[in-house]
């Protein structure tokens, strides 16, 4: 299997990579902060067979996350294997010995290893939360001749210079339209060939939703024909390709279409290899599943990867609902659809975990208290579920968690059929939560003397209780206005009143359409922020307080913390706004600006947002919330806000959700915050994220053993160097070679023309 021609198709992309140097937004800086995540005593008390379902588990989630460099950028896959080949020859030290020998600085090669263990953190080039492009902060002929003179060039010469020269321009090129992930002009993405505008992903969305199939295991790809129409190409991702003689309900779907004037063909067989090793250890892990769901769950996972199919995904995370509190927990497939322009394409993650059963005894009594907090909303019982379909929520300690970034907490799956009628479950990632929000007093930036020191006590606290809040009650709650494809209503048409206009229900959801299709790029903005203002909102509440061991004035000083961090939140939130295309980069952080907004409206003093000059002499600003306030100004104002939004997304009003929710998202340089200005300042003293270092798991013999690595760049690039032990060169053949495969998709863009919409 031979790498991919040098150079090759993107020659003219990186052609203005010798563009500005770059600036602090561009870099992970030196002193980056490394964790380790801590599972070791979880792990300690699974069964030896709880640990080989684990470990199968484990395999197809890492399998399966490389899929994600294809998900980036066009270059990604390459840099991850010119990587993986320079560590898997000389580990971090031996490198570093020839990298000084070279004339690297100390700096410069730390810099180096912390470029590597950010593209293997965040699985590609591009930050996973803010969707920024990284570029290593060295010089390019530095890094040039480290690489071609290391032990694995010497080892394959035209290998190594041939991936060289196929990314080395790309990886530090910060041509405007490279420097963040969007669709057409406003950035880079591979979810869409190069050509591809939001025209065609409106109408590819159109097509999808006429024929029933969703985006989430999807890709577009546009050509143009002889006569210089537009043609489409929708690739589902699959084992199995368009070729394949064994039925399915998939096969008859894989044919071509007329839609409005337009050619759709849709194939399958996206990622194919590295969802076939997938299988194969889900194929593994179904050996040593606990109960009956667990089996039926991964064989309709199975099918699902093979053939291309999200209904057998769907009815494998039925299986998973109903699996209530697991030892072991996990879930996998195209999952998330932040990073996709258009909204509604997912990206591939996997994650495996123990449960942590002290915190999630306390997750428990807030689910037995659910029913009684969701009246506490501020809508009419009409807006809610007919059925609060009681959920597993659990604290979890994780194992593995692949893709290209660990969140907080999750509520899934995203399927809003399965939501409105099966339930869902709720995941905290208690180890996660430990390591990655944890905050020195030194770098705590925009806060008041008199609050950091409570801030630090009570931020992990109160952050349990809001995500807590936010995963159960805010994606948990609220009602879909749907007529079925028969024609039948979920609402009574004739009682039911819109509290905001106080008119009959003048609007909904189409069998097929769903929340993601329809409010498409900002439906997961919007749903973070509907989530976020429900945590605030019933935070508040003495009894979910109570439930989380915090009464009195420690209850109050929660309170006060949850509210004063998600204020602070909005402001660093501009460090992920992009003026140059007036556009938000990062779905929860547009969500807490437009908290902010919310709250800064109320007025009364309730918030202020103060610029300053630093002690050094540099731009500053200071956040205060009045304490005070809350109650009496501040949770008015959330109750209006909350309203409005779940009115506008149960009724499917995207034109109504769209002016509401935009119109608080805008940023400009209005007095009295002048956000446009004070995004400079937030730029001037942003903190970068963490990087997380993850443990591998080992089968020697019958037994798993548990492999953990140090907190440090070198530590993270060590866990991937040993994580693929017995295929990681043949892994990096097949990403080159389907990275190539596709390359002339992401020539320099073309004017190609859009279709009829």
């Amino acid at each position: 299997m031979g790498e991919p021609e040098a150079g090759s198709e993107f020659a003219i992309l990186a052609a203005a990579a010798a563009g500005p140097m770059a600036d602090a937004q561009y870099i992970l800086p030196n002193d980056i902060g490394v964790s380790s995540l801590d599972c070791r005593e979880a792990f300690r008390l699974l069964s030896p067979t709880e640990r080989l379902y684990a470990h199968h588990l484990s395999r197809a989630a890492w399998y399966g996350g490389l899929a994600v460099l294809l998900q980036t950028s066009p270059e990604a896959p390459y840099i991850y294997a010119l990587l993986s080949r320079l560590f898997r020859a000389q580990d971090p030290d031996q490198l570093r010995q020839h990298a000084l020998a070279e004339g690297l600085t100390e700096e410069e090669y730390q810099a180096f290893l912390v470029y590597a263990a950010g593209i293997y953190s965040n699985m590609g080039n591009y930050k996973s939360f803010g969707d920024t492009k990284f570029v290593p902060n060295l010089p390019k002929e530095k890094l040039e001749h480290v690489i071609l003179g290391s032990k694995a060039a010497q080892q394959n010469p035209a290998e190594v210079r041939s991936l060289w020269q196929t990314c080395g321009e790309l990886m530090f090129s910060l041509e405007p339209r490279l420097r963040h992930l969007g669709l057409g002009k406003e950035g880079i993405t591979t979810y869409f060939s190069g050509d591809c505008t939001m025209e065609d992903a409106k109408l590819a969305q159109d097509f999808l939703d006429s024929q029933n199939l969703s985006a989430y295991n999807t890709r577009l790809f546009k050509d143009v024909d002889q006569d210089g129409k537009p043609r489409y190409e929708v690739r589902l991702a699959s084992v199995l390709g368009t070729e394949s003689a064994l039925h399915s309900e998939m096969t008859s779907r894989l044919k071509s279409y007329e839609f409005r004037g337009n050619h759709f063909q849709v194939t399958r067989g996206d990622y194919a290899p590295i969802l076939q090793k997938v299988v194969e250890h889900l194929e593994k892990a179904k050996a040593y599943a606990a109960n009956s769901r667990q089996e039926q769950m991964l064989a309709q996972y199975i099918e699902s990867f093979t053939q291309g199919s999200i209904e057998a995904h769907k009815r494998g995370s039925r299986f998973w609902i109903q699996d209530k509190g697991p030892i072991v927990e996990s879930y996998i497939g195209f999952i998330e659809s932040y990073r996709d322009p258009f909204g509604s394409r997912g990206e591939f993650e996997g994650f495996v975990a123990m449960v942590n059963k002290a915190m999630s005894a306390k997750f428990e009594c807030l689910v037995a208290s659910a029913e009684q907090l969701l009246k506490e909303l501020p809508w009419p019982p009409a807006f809610e579920k007919d059925k609060f379909l009681s959920p597993d929520f659990t604290s979890l300690d994780v194992l593995t968690f692949s893709g290209s970034g660990i969140p907080a907490g999750i509520n899934i799956p995203n399927y809003d059929d399965l939501r409105q009628t099966e339930g869902f479950k709720n995941v905290s990632l208690g180890n996660v939560l430990a390591v990655a929000y944890a905050t020195q007093r030194e770098k705590l930036t925009f806060l008041e003397e008199d609050d950091k020191d409570l801030y630090i006590r009570w931020k992990g606290p109160s952050f349990d209780v809001q995500v807590g809040l936010h995963e159960l009650l805010g994606h948990g709650s609220g009602k879909l206005f749907v007529q079925d494809e028969k024609g039948a209503f979920n609402f009574d048409q004739e009682t039911v009143i819109n509290p905001e206009t106080g008119e009959q229900i003048q609007s909904w959801y189409r069998s097929g359409e769903t929340w993601d299709s329809k409010f498409s790029t900002i439906a997961s903005s919007y749903e973070e922020c509907r989530a976020e203002s429900v945590g605030l909102y019933l935070c508040l509440n003495p009894q979910v307080l109570e439930i989380f061991g915090f009464e009195g004035a420690d209850a109050e000083d929660v309170i006060y913390v949850n509210w004063l961090n998600m204020v602070r939140a909005g402001l660093l939130a501009l460090e992920f706004y992009t003026p140059e295309v007036s556009s938000w980069r990062q779905a929860h952080m547009q969500a807490r600006f437009v908290i902010l907004r919310v709250l800064l409206e109320a007025g009364e003093g309730l918030v202020t947002v103060t610029p300053t000059t630093g002690t050094d002499g540099r731009p500053d600003a200071r956040v205060r919330l009045d304490r005070n306030k809350i109650r009496s100004v501040g949770k008015p104002a959330l109750e209006r806000f909350l309203r409005r939004l779940q009115v506008l997304k149960s009724t499917g009003d995207v034109a109504g959700g769209r002016a509401l929710y935009e119109g608080y998202a805008a940023v400009t340089d209005a007095p009295p915050e002048c956000f446009l200005t004070l995004r400079d300042t937030v730029l001037l003293r942003k903190e970068s994220r963490k990087l997380i270092v993850q443990p591998n798991t080992r089968l020697e013999g019958s037994e798993v053993q548990l492999l953990e690595y140090e907190a440090s760049a070198a530590g993270l690039i060590q866990s991937f160097s040993e994580r693929f032990p017995e295929d990681g060169p043949e892994l990096e053949e097949i990403l080159t070679q389907l990275a190539t495969a596709d390359a002339r998709f992401w020539k320099c863009p073309s004017e190609a023309p859009s279709g009829q919409a």
